[in-house]
């Protein structure tokens, strides 16, 4: 067996899943704002006890790393990097708007997927895969307006998915723009952790920080110099 723990915190979905070998064994979720350092420790434990395993057997632990909340990214991150070393077991980090991605790609073969969190406002955190989920736009900070994402609505069908979608939609109204709404779950994030750790992509515990995109540039409006 080569079991992974993979814990998603980055909104208020608090989420846990196990795999072996980049399949499902079992997981646990909580829909609720604030409650992810009383839930997260509780939701580990019962998809633990849900596949009869121990924890002694797990050969990794996977974290969501943002962007995202910073408190939930906070409390996932320090979870999962006391887990790694109290176990002595490798730790793995993945992207929140790629496990998104993911997931959609998995009920919208053929799109272009365009993975959104809700940030402030009318400003998300975006990042752009092509249908075979190669990244072709990198994370960033976007306003959105009328014309966002033209670029790829004008090349054909588009799949817009995460927890901005509501807002999305008031602004973007193109034939090519379907609205998938998903929250980021563990059970993603456990997938490509498998792909993640036999190509070891492991990180160093001590210095593992949330990626909570404080350093990112902000796009600002093409339409209005002040928003």
């Amino acid at each position: 067996m080569a079991l992974i723990l993979s814990l998603e915190t980055a909104t208020d979905n608090c989420s846990v899943a196990l795999h072996d070998k980049g399949q499902l064994i079992a997981s646990a979720s909580h829909l609720e704002s604030g409650a992810h350092s009383r839930m997260l420790p509780l939701l580990i434990n019962q998809v633990m006890n849900q596949a009869g395993a121990s924890f002694h057997e797990l050969k990794a632990v996977a974290v969501s790393e943002g962007p995202g909340s910073y408190t939930g990214l906070r409390i996932g991150t320090s979870t999962a990097k006391g887990l790694a070393f109290s176990l002595d077991i490798k730790l793995l980090a993945i992207d929140t708007l790629k496990g998104l991605a993911h997931l959609a790609r998995s009920q919208k073969p053929g799109f272009t997927i365009i993975a959104m969190l809700d940030a402030r406002r009318m400003e998300v955190y975006r990042e752009v895969f092509d249908s075979e989920g190669k990244q072709i736009a990198g994370i960033d900070s976007e306003i959105l307006e009328t014309d966002s994402f033209l670029e790829y609505l004008k090349e054909g069908q588009v799949c817009f998915v995460g927890n901005a979608n509501d807002k999305a939609s008031q602004v973007i109204s193109s034939p090519n723009a379907y609205f998938l709404d998903s929250l980021p779950n563990a059970s993603s994030i456990g997938e490509l952790a498998w792909e993640y750790y036999q190509n070891e992509r492991f990180e160093s515990i001590p210095y593992l920080t949330p990626n909570y995109l404080k350093e990112f540039r902000v796009l600002k409006s093409k339409k209005n110099p002040f928003a």
